[in-house]
């Protein structure tokens, strides 16, 4: 099974890769219109809003708990070389 490098969501079906194309190596929820992998700023806060609606935590928390999952994801690695 496929893991969303922007995400880390698991890819098991096609309707989960971005455009239905399993070659793709990010999900349907990191993707542009034109099949484009969303831009690093956009995930973040995508990603921040998710935390912040389906957990309950604040802004703050969220952003933290973002960067270190995103420091971990393939797609991120250039935003977080020291």
């Amino acid at each position: 099974m496929k893991k969303c490098v922007a995400c880390g969501m698991p890819m098991k079906e096609p309707q989960d890769f971005a455009l239905g194309d399993t070659r793709k190596a990010y999900c349907r929820y990191c993707v542009n219109e034109d099949g484009s992998m969303r831009s690093f700023e956009e995930k973040k806060a995508d990603l921040e809003r998710l935390l912040i609606r389906t957990q309950g935590i604040s802004q703050g928390r969220a952003a933290i708990a973002v960067r270190s999952l995103m420091k971990e994801l393939p797609a991120w690695q250039n935003y977080f070389r020291e």
